[in-house]
């Protein structure tokens, strides 16, 4: 049976080339909020730090009718290090929009989600988006896009894909490239015209594939999912089974079913074979499990996530400050929030370590890993994280790493310095290719020559280039990547930063903090140009003495420190070096505060 009622697509694409304030365009145009009804941009991107960054972090439902169709849209994310979302959502929908940027093109997690979306046979629609760019170079990039579709291996039917021409901010979509559209209707009929309408057996036994699992405080675990098979109805027995197990893994019951309506969810008493639908009352419920029917116990196959590439340490707060400024302090508080995430996030993993107080977690990336630390931070938790390694592994007695593959988009005049530095992090060019006064650089690095490189990258570059990466696969290992080139400067003794300390110290190096703030031995206040670490008394105050010299009482002067976010201070730390975050600061401390005790170890080593 075919539901011609319904349609299930979803919009894949990179970074900021304008997915959410497409489906803003849809659901408006569609009907979806009322004309007096105040709706905020980018509607789809809920959380505080998706609105802030304008990334979305995780996959999202809506819906809209049109011509007394239902059309369900699932915004998913474009950023790699967010692939775990991705993968799983395709397994709801019968085709995807491909959406692309006029002017910057395919780019990296665009092939990543394509890819995906291709190997499950889904119908392709291309949308060339934002086409009102000045710098808007639409005939390359179709070239781009066919070009992309046969390195994929996209069957003949995709690469037949209808090609729409839009502006999600303006509302517009058209045919041609050289007609302006008036609407996005266009768009809404080649969605009902060209994917297929969702189909399955209405009298079969139930069956629904878990692919998301959202937490609520006052019932518990729900479920999102898409019905293969059956009918799913509140107060239904249902049996939990798993593809990759063969027990069953219990028995419950539905006690309540959400459609989503717009942005949210409307409780119904029944849903039939296509709709995705939310659901309560399943304690245990897991990603990847099918939900059927106890008398016919048929688990259905589920796409098997990539694995982490990048791991962290994250253990509790033992500075001198530890307490201070944090709600949930403990190892237990820290342990539960950590294994609650995996309730939600599949590509995350977290283990136990020898210390009661340290669990080793892993993740698809750097982005992916200061999401979770900045969430929990604003959450109330206090702890401290080491600095990112990638993970090795050895395959046939040979160690291997995971390789990114990077693609850099600079001015010419700032290609010298890209090379250079991806000589010295073992990185090795692919290709390159000129784009009007720019170059479009592509590499082979390993993951952990990406460590730290965002902020030298647009520092190098002036803040013009763009800079993107996608899992490349592991290859073999490339030996010891000098990381950083300078070295911490580190606070002698525990007080407050004076300024007479500070403007003594700042001919040393770049200091992080200003007068005022409070600093323990140990901690790193500054950075040095030099390739080592230098001890700087910040707390030092000026003698009083009864003589007078001219120009000794001028005002000092001090250079305004650099505030450093979350992700610089990843990309700082040094191997002996650990991050402290509280709710309300960011400190980079040494792992020994003790200064006598890393003169030894350091005479130790050598």
């Amino acid at each position: 049976m075919k539901r011609e009622d319904l349609r299930n697509i979803a919009i894949i694409a990179h970074v900021d080339h304008g997915k959410t304030t497409l489906v803003d365009g849809l659901m408006s145009q569609c009907g979806t909020f009322r004309e007096n009804q105040a709706v905020q941009d980018r509607v789809m991107d809920s959380g505080d730090l998706e609105r802030e960054r304008g990334i979305t972090i995780l996959a999202k439902n809506a819906s809209c009718v049109y011509k007394d169709i239902k059309i369900n849209i699932v915004d998913t994310p474009g950023h790699a290090d967010f692939g775990g979302e991705v993968e799983r959502v395709l397994k709801m929908v019968n085709g995807v929009l491909l959406l692309v940027d006029a002017a910057e093109g395919p780019m990296p997690q665009t092939r990543f989600v394509l890819s995906r979306a291709l190997e499950l046979g889904h119908r392709v629609i291309v949308v060339v988006n934002k086409i009102d760019r000045p710098d808007a170079r639409i005939k390359e990039v179709i070239d781009e896009i066919l070009e992309l579709l046969m390195d994929l291996g996209a069957t003949d039917e995709q690469l037949d894909s209808p090609m729409l021409f839009c502006s999600g901010r303006a509302g517009t979509a058209s045919y041609s490239p050289d007609a302006a559209g008036t609407d996005l209707v266009p768009l809404l009929d080649t969605i009902l015209d060209y994917i297929e309408a969702p189909e399955g057996d209405e009298t079969a036994p139930l069956g629904v594939l878990v692919s998301c699992i959202d937490y609520n405080e006052y019932v518990g675990r729900i479920g999102i999912g898409r019905i293969e098979r059956g009918q799913m109805k509140v107060g239904q027995e249902i049996a939990i089974c798993d593809y990759h197990r063969e027990d069953v893994k219990g028995r419950s019951r539905i006690t309540a079913i959400y459609q989503f309506d717009g942005v949210k969810r409307s409780p119904v008493d029944v849903a039939n074979v296509g709709d995705i639908v939310s659901f309560s009352g399943i304690e245990n419920v897991n990603i990847g499990n099918t939900v059927c029917d106890p008398n016919a116990i048929e688990p259905l196959p589920f796409v098997k996530i990539s694995e982490p590439t990048v791991e962290m340490t994250f253990s509790v707060n033992n500075s001198p400050f530890a307490g201070r400024e944090g709600k949930f302090v403990t190892s237990r508080q820290l342990r539960e929030r950590l294994f609650r995430e995996l309730l939600r996030d599949v590509s995350l993993q977290v283990h136990e370590t020898d210390s009661a107080d340290s669990f080793q977690v892993m993740g698809r990336g750097e982005m992916h890993l200061s999401i979770l630390i900045e969430t929990m931070r604003r959450e109330g938790y206090e702890f401290q994280v080491s600095t990112p390694h990638a993970l090795l592994k050895k395959v046939d007695g040979q160690l291997q790493e995971p390789y990114e593959e990077l693609v850099v988009d600079v001015p010419e005049e700032w290609m010298g310095s890209v090379m250079e530095k991806m000589g010295a992090r073992k990185g090795e060019l692919q290709s390159m290719v000129p784009q009007g006064n720019r170059m479009k650089l592509e590499f082979i690095i390993p993951s952990r020559g990406l460590f730290g490189y965002r902020s030298e990258f647009m520092t190098d570059t002036r803040g013009e280039g763009i800079l993107n990466t996608v899992f490349h696969g592991y290859g073999e290992y490339r030996g010891d990547i000098v990381r950083r080139s300078t070295g911490s400067l580190i606070a002698h003794e525990t007080g407050e930063a004076v300024t007479y300390g500070l403007f003594n110290a700042q001919d040393r190096g770049q200091m992080f903090i200003g007068a005022g703030v409070p600093v323990y031995a140990g901690m790193v206040v500054g950075s040095s140009p030099k390739a080592e670490d230098i001890v700087v008394n910040v707390c030092k105050k000026k003698h009083i003495t009864n003589m007078r010299a001219s120009g000794s009482n001028e005002a000092l002067r001090l250079v305004p420190p650099r505030i450093m976010s979350l992700e610089e201070c990843l990309e700082f730390l040094a191997e002996d070096e650990l991050l402290e975050v509280t709710p309300k600061s960011l400190r980079i401390r040494k792992s020994e505060l003790d200064h006598a005790q890393r003169m030894k170890a350091l005479k130790g080593n050598k």
